[in-house]
């Protein structure tokens, strides 16, 4: 969803210490596409979320290929130019996308794609997964998910959540909270998601679907009380924190996630080869502490499975809740 949300600022310090190429001093001609330069295409700016996981994950997996790795960023339009450009890439496996869950909505949200979701790419991987939190003002007179539900329901429409803009991940998890709740909210959207946050912190909105990893230091100091975690199970960061099931709305589950795209016509044995590696650079003690410490976790299951579910989940709720871009 973009869905690139507020930026995952847990991730910056250790961003920044990495270079926009990764490459080793030698590597076997017979390596993906004869053992040239792969290029993970990011779909969103230097600083941002899926940046920020390019980069960690860039030095180990050109460990893992043997053959050098670099970084190229290509924003704008939710993350379609980015798909575009790897769409319309040679297939030999040295052009990557790495998207953020924007990729699993575009389809619902713009009349036109230059790119098909499902017959342009190849699924390699979705390499980590994080859960939003619903927060709120310090202040906000409501102590849980079923206080908000029941304020909400005695004056609809009277609360208000924020978001980083229409058809933005926090307005999709909000949306869904709407329709599994059976209550009536008041969406009000910005420009990014720091002014958004900043107007939760001082109060101008009470309730905000914030990444974990990028609320996680503003929670930890009291600046925005948790109320729960969109996902299945609780959250290492925040331990203490119901999931959504747990706290009375069953089935609000928002992650946020990273996948990894081919273009289409990629050799079955190439693809088999980048899941190999990814899987190997996921597991890296270094890759999986960073992720889990900022409260994700990497994924296990079939990406083309949960791209198509994640695909069909959207689409339904911006049909049903008329969610648009404007």
């Amino acid at each position: 969803m973009p869905l690139e949300h507020p930026t995952r600022r847990g991730f910056l310090g250790a961003s920044a210490a990495c270079a926009a190429s990764f490459s080793l001093p030698a590597f076997a001609a017979a390596g993906i596409a004869g053992g040239k330069t792969i290029t993970l295409v990011v779909s969103y700016p230097a600083g941002g979320g899926a940046d920020a996981m390019a980069r960690l994950v860039a030095p180990k997996l050109a460990a893992a290929l043997g053959q050098p790795v670099i970084v190229e960023n290509r924003p704008g339009g939710s993350g379609t130019i980015a798909a575009g450009q790897v769409a319309r890439a040679e297939p030999d496996g040295a052009t990557l996308l790495l998207d953020a869950s924007s990729f699993a909505v575009n389809p619902a949200l713009f009349p036109k794609l230059p790119y098909d979701n499902e017959k342009s790419f190849v699924p390699i991987a979705v390499i980590a997964q994080f859960p939003n939190v619903l927060v709120c003002t310090p202040g906000f007179e409501a102590r849980s998910v079923a206080d908000v539900v029941r304020l909400a329901r005695a004056r609809p429409g009277a609360i208000a959540y924020a978001s980083s803009g229409n058809g933005s991940a926090q307005h999709l998890a909000g949306a869904l909270f709407e329709q599994i709740a059976q209550v009536q909210l008041t969406h009000v959207p910005y420009r990014g998601g720091g002014p958004a946050l900043n107007d939760v912190m001082g109060g101008q909105v009470p309730l905000f679907f914030a990444n974990v990893a990028s609320s996680l230091g503003l929670i930890q100091s009291g600046r925005l009380r948790p109320l729960a975690v969109t996902a299945a199970l609780r959250c290492r960061a925040l331990p203490d924190v119901p999931t959504m099931a747990q706290a009375g709305v069953p089935g609000h589950e928002v992650l946020e996630w990273n996948p990894i795209l081919a273009p289409a016509g990629l050799a079955p044995a190439v693809r088999d080869k980048l899941v190999a590696a990814f899987a190997r650079t996921m597991a890296d003690p270094e890759v999986l502490g960073r992720v889990r410490s900022l409260g994700g976790d990497v994924f296990s299951g079939s990406p083309a499975t949960f791209l198509k579910a994640q695909q069909t989940l959207w689409a339904r709720v911006v049909k049903e809740r008329g969610i648009t871009r404007d």
